[in-house]
Order: C-alpha cells, then sequence, then structure tokens
C-alpha cells in the first residue's frame, strides 16, 4: 500500500513539474512573430517564435527553432573568397545611427554568424587560445547594415560595401572590413532550440519603439573578394514569412 501511494505521489510530481516546463517554455515563447515548423527547413534554423524585449537599458533578440539552435556551422573551405556565413538575424526599423553608422544607411540588423574561413571579431579571442584571428566558426554578434542589391541576385540582399576611399561613419568596434559591419562583442546564449543575445543601448527606447522580423540565412563571400563582398544567397526562413517585420518589441 505504502509503495503503491509513493508511485501515485511520483508520477504526480513528474506531472506537475512537465507541466511547469511547459508553462515556462511557454512564457518563454508568448507574443513576438509566432510561425509554425517547416519540415523542409534543416530544424536548427526553422524559426518557430521571434521576439524583441527590453529590460532598462538592455535589448534581448531572442529566436526559437524547431530543432537544437547552433547546432550546424558551415563547412571550412579553407579560403575567403567564397566562403559561406550561417546567421541568425533580425532585422529591424532601428536607425543605424543609433549604434555608430550613417542616418538612414540601410536596414539594421542584429546577426548571429558562424564562419570558419575568417574572423570578423579582431579585438576578441573568444576560443581562449590567445590568438585573435582564429575563432570566426564561433558563434558571435554583429550588427550588420543591409541593402538590396541585384548583383547579389534578383531581389537579394547584401551587407552594404564600403566603397575605396569613402570614410563613411562607423562604431567604434568596426572589424576593418570594407562593408558596414560593427562587431560588438556581446556573446549569445544558445540554450536548446533557443537562442539570445542581450545588448545594451544607451537608450533603450529606439529599439522599444522600432519594429523588427526573424531570419535564418546562409551568406557568401563574393568568389572575387570585391563588391559586394556579403550577399545573402539563401534564406532559410522568416518569421513573419514575407519580411514584413511587424514584430512589435515587448508584445
Amino acid at each position: 500500500m505504502k509503495q503503491k501511494a509513493m508511485a501515485i505521489l511520483a508520477a504526480a510530481a513528474l506531472a506537475l513539474g512537465s507541466a511547469t516546463a511547459g508553462a515556462h517554455d511557454a512564457a518563454r515563447h508568448a507574443g513576438g512573430i509566432q510561425a509554425k515548423p517547416d519540415k523542409a527547413v534543416k530544424a536548427d534554423f526553422d524559426i518557430v517564435h521571434a521576439k524583441v524585449s527590453t529590460d532598462k537599458n538592455v535589448v534581448i533578440f531572442h529566436m526559437a527553432v524547431s530543432g537544437k539552435a547552433g547546432k550546424t556551422r558551415p563547412a571550412k573551405t579553407g579560403k575567403l573568397a567564397g566562403s559561406n556565413v550561417f546567421s541568425y538575424v533580425w532585422p529591424t526599423t532601428i536607425d543605424p545611427y543609433e549604434v555608430g553608422f550613417e542616418r538612414g544607411a540601410g536596414i539594421l540588423a542584429m546577426a548571429l554568424t558562424s564562419h570558419p574561413d575568417f574572423d570578423d571579431t579582431p579585438l576578441y579571442d573568444e576560443n581562449g587560445d590567445g590568438k585573435l584571428d582564429n575563432d570566426g566558426d564561433l558563434w558571435h554578434s554583429h550588427w550588420v547594415v543591409l541593402k538590396p542589391n541585384e548583383a547579389c541576385g534578383p531581389g537579394a540582399l547584401g551587407v552594404v560595401d564600403i566603397p575605396e576611399g569613402a570614410k563613411p561613419r562607423l562604431p567604434r568596434t568596426w572589424p576593418g572590413f570594407p562593408i558596414l559591419l560593427d562587431s560588438p562583442g556581446w556573446d549569445p546564449t544558445f540554450k536548446g532550440e533557443t537562442v539570445e543575445v542581450r545588448v545594451p543601448f544607451d537608450d533603450a527606447g529606439v529599439a522599444a519603439a522600432a519594429k523588427f522580423d526573424g531570419v535564418t540565412a546562409g551568406l557568401r563571400v563574393n568568389a572575387s573578394v570585391h563588391a559586394p563582398l556579403l550577399c545573402v544567397v539563401d534564406v532559410f526562413k522568416v518569421a513573419s514569412g514575407d519580411l514584413s517585420l511587424p514584430g512589435k518589441p515587448n508584445q
């Protein structure tokens, strides 16, 4: 009798724990942009939820996928030209000026990227081996400025190039590449199906007033390493379905 009672209590505790975990997950994935799983998309890039929220001066970019976030990274090719970049991206309507670029320079996006053939975070040693130029394969954060660029393909987006001799306004952590790219060094957090990155702002209100979307994509360095330097060549999934940036932070 005692054993039966204990078994019932154990089952009840397990059920309660499962219900609590489910409630926790539901709370984390509430609001934002909801998307249905798509078996045609690789699970770790199959967006089911994208959200942006603020906590005092910190903006939290959140994404959930139907598989294990961050699991897949590009294969190394051994050279920069033609190499691949995998990314989790939050395009926004925030003016690029707010993070150090020129006003109206293009579409400002927070991007988490992995690319084993080059390192574009020269200020940081992500793998802790004492070298600053060999850890591009580890997921890391960037601000990128995007614009439609037909040279990348019909209707495709590319990271905005900096023409030779031009001296546009750039963030202090610009890594030196001739494109509108910033390497601010904020570490992403991957946990199960979710990925998040917390970004400090002088005024998080500029993000709270913006709109956003969620995208997973493959980019490629131009085979000639020339303008356009970095193109979006393979969109895995768009949270909204049409890149309409319908998301509203804190909702």
